[in-house]
């Protein structure tokens, strides 16, 4: 037993290594100075600077990538909770044929690859108008993320005992009522789990803001670090140290509310 304990905890340590050594090295690039980058050894600086966290700043609108994407990251987080509890608990609770049916339906949506409908969109975006702006950034972000939304939420909304919504609507309550009073304080910890979710998809994603965005107005953190190396040289130090304080809000959000997220994500996984 004691063997079999020993090669588990091994092997985990091993895991986590091999998963901490990519932000370990960006780490430790993003404290060399700009002489020691393209040499090894040393491993480790020999002068640790945080010259590379103030060059990030020094001549490059990073901030105003970092405030674009908390603003795309929540007003995408707002609308796929506003939109996906609703629909979640209809698809839930709610006597509507072809519930299953449209619930894979979400599913699949949330599978497809964005690459096969960039061009389209990007199409209907400029048409309207809004290429360029955080809008364009919130309507495809919510599409994708939606679904995702719906899906955690009906399995919390499943999970609600049905006397308690029995309960309400004996007391007076309509649907309505029963929805925002009783059914959304009990899945407050998957609405957590999804609300988290959406956050950090809209945070981190890439392809749909390198495409409907043009300027640093709307362009977001994994943009603007795309666009960090210049004609003649490569700012490796420049690109970790802003790797790692894009990282740092997301980071610190699901230590925060991990225990929520593993909930929303193994939810009715286990049957008592």
């Amino acid at each position: 037993m004691t063997f079999r304990r020993l090669g588990w905890t091994a092997a985990l340590l091993a895991a986590l290594g091999f998963l901490l050594a990519p932000p370990a090295w960006q780490l430790i690039t993003s404290l060399k100075p700009q002489e020691e980058l393209g040499s090894l050894p040393p491993l480790l600086p020999e002068q640790p600077t945080l010259a590379q966290y103030r060059s990030v700043f020094e001549g490059r609108p990073f901030g105003r990538y970092v405030v674009n994407s908390a603003i795309v990251a929540t007003l995408t987080m707002t609308l796929a909770i506003a939109f996906g509890a609703p629909a979640a608990y209809a698809l839930a609770r709610l006597p509507l044929r072809g519930s299953g049916f449209l619930l894979f339906g979400f599913l699949v949506v949330a599978m497809f690859p964005p690459i096969a409908i960039v061009s389209p969109l990007y199409l209907g975006i400029r048409a309207v108008g809004l290429r360029d702006t955080w809008w364009a950034l919130v309507a495809a972000d919510t599409t994708f993320a939606l679904p995702l939304t719906i899906w955690i939420l009906s399995t919390f909304f499943r999970e609600i005992p049905r006397d308690l919504i029995r309960a309400a609507r004996v007391d007076g309550a309509t649907v309505g009522q029963a929805f925002f009073f009783v059914a959304l304080p009990a899945a407050a910890p998957g609405i957590a789990a999804a609300a988290i979710l959406a956050f950090v998809f809209a945070w981190n994603e890439f392809l749909f803001a390198l495409i409907f965005t043009s300027s640093p107005a709307a362009q977001t953190v994994p943009v603007g670090i795309a666009l960090f190396p210049g004609l003649n040289e490569m700012p490796w130090g420049e690109i970790a140290a802003a790797s790692l304080m894009a990282s740092a809000p997301v980071l610190l959000l699901i230590l925060v509310f991990q225990r929520r997220i593993v909930q929303g994500l193994t939810a009715g996984a286990v049957k008592e």
